[in-house]
């Protein structure tokens, strides 16, 4: 029978404690790195949906942004003065332009440009209940208000029919937020300057 070394069991007790510690701060060294990855990764995927949230408001502002500008439209025409010697119609002599505010709300400082060099010569508010283009009530140009389900009819100049062709209209209005647009006679609708020079008067 064997007689135990008792001056050894201190050594082995603190060999068996010191094992016993490495392996429990390996193992608490492994869970805080798991704990990081997984916080890491809780950042990343809060900052992904934090910056999808992020577009889906600045797409929603931009749409709202749009959607009174998207809604004001312009119906253009040559048109002509003086018939011939024979009563038939002329040659075009001027544009006849009906801008129509479709939104719920008003537009401002509506006018009609022709080319870069001509504004609108008269323009006449239609009311609601004019069926006819040709009516309305004479109004000063730039319009500062033009309301909900409003429509407007612009003028141009008498031009020979060469200057009418060349010199298409667009428009002008600020929306209800303030933003400056126009709309060109190919549909075109663009954010323009806040306050844009006025052209000379033909």
């Amino acid at each position: 029978m064997s007689v135990i070394n008792w001056g050894d069991v201190p050594t082995w007790l603190g060999t068996v404690f010191a094992a016993a510690a490495a392996g429990a701060a390996v193992w608490t060294l492994k869970s805080q790195r798991d704990q990081i990855q997984e916080q890491r990764v809780f950042i990343a995927e809060q900052s992904a949906t934090m910056e999808l949230e992020r577009a889906e408001l600045r797409s929603a502002a931009e749409d709202r942004r749009w959607a009174q500008a998207r809604r004001v439209r312009m119906h253009h025409q040559p048109a002509w003065s003086t018939p011939d010697a024979e009563g038939n119609a002329g040659p075009d002599d001027h544009w006849v332009v009906i801008a129509s505010n479709g939104s719920d709300a008003p537009v401002h400082q509506v006018e009609v440009r022709f080319g870069s060099a001509y504004t609108a010569a008269e323009a006449y508010e239609l009311s609601r209940e004019s069926l006819h283009a040709h009516q309305g009530e004479r109004r000063t140009i730039p319009l500062h208000l033009v309301g909900p389900s409003r429509r407007v009819r612009f003028h141009s100049q008498r031009w020979p029919s060469a200057t009418v062709h060349n010199n298409r209209p667009t428009l002008y209005f600020t929306d209800d937020g303030g933003v400056r647009w126009s709309l060109d006679s190919y549909g075109k609708l663009e954010e323009t300057e806040q306050q844009p020079d006025r052209p000379l008067p033909a």
